[in-house]
């Protein structure tokens, strides 16, 4: 069974900014989006954890960034943002326990949102958030369970998962003005439509695929035989979010 971990949103109007302006968030609607968001998880499968805010921390409710999920090791990060490094504490009692534990330090970075995990390839961002020392930690910690990580320079967007997702473990959906997909191994790819820059981004649960910012790109998804859902994440993109900053998606232990 797939578990799902959500926090619920702070005050978004103070969230960490990187690439875009700011703009007036409505919270009553961000909460009812949050809501269907939670709901639409839990009718594709998923057991759906709710947390409470964080008052100190405006970004909580994107709890991808506090850690990275492997069915043999949960990986806490260290995020970019110093603001946001005690997120990590506070979702570290509600991880599983089934599986070891690593832990980013020092002078490594790494958000969540930063890491693609497509097979057994762990794609690392090199941004503003995550650098190279924390692409050598996970390489090393991630190694001995037979993952290869691989560093790639990006910088048109926050996170690598802004521009990439994986919809299977031989298919990426990529915006091809950020990325080459040749980066990704030779795997097939789906390339987000033209005007639609940030549609690199879908949330997979189980035969579900979750997305949000483009029809043309959504149809394309559903051209290749996936089950496409829409979501309206649309306040919580006034802070640089996707549909996958939302949630750490739990697979079963290995």
């Amino acid at each position: 069974m797939i578990r799902a971990i959500t926090r619920l949103p702070g005050s978004l109007d103070r969230a960490e900014l990187t690439h875009i302006d700011r703009v007036d968030v409505d919270m009553a609607r961000a909460e009812a989006q949050h809501a269907a968001y939670r709901a639409a998880l839990a009718a594709a499968g998923a057991i759906v954890t709710v947390l409470p805010a964080l008052d100190d921390f405006p970004d909580c409710c994107f709890v991808e960034d506090t850690a990275v999920i492997l069915a043999e090791l949960v990986i806490r990060t260290r995020p970019g943002a110093v603001s946001r490094q005690g997120e990590v504490a506070a979702i570290a009692p509600h991880l599983p326990t089934d599986r070891p534990h690593f832990t980013v330090t020092a002078p490594g970075t790494m958000d969540g949102g930063d890491v693609l995990v497509v097979g057994r390839d762990i794609y690392i961002g090199l941004t503003k958030r995550s650098n190279a020392a924390a692409v050598a930690q996970v390489a090393g910690a991630a190694a001995r369970f037979g993952y290869r990580v691989t560093g790639v320079p990006l910088a048109k967007a926050l996170h690598l998962k802004t521009a990439v997702s994986a919809l299977a473990d031989d298919l990426v959906l990529v915006n091809t003005d950020w990325l080459d997909p040749a980066i990704f191994g030779g795997r097939h790819h789906i390339a987000s439509a033209p005007g639609e820059p940030f549609a690199g981004n879908s949330l997979t649960v189980g035969s579900t695929v979750f997305h949000a910012t483009g029809a043309a790109t959504a149809a394309r998804i559903a051209a290749a035989g996936f089950a496409v859902t829409l979501l309206d994440i649309s306040e919580f993109a006034k802070a640089e979010a996707g549909l996958t900053c939302l949630s750490l998606i739990v697979p079963p232990a290995r």
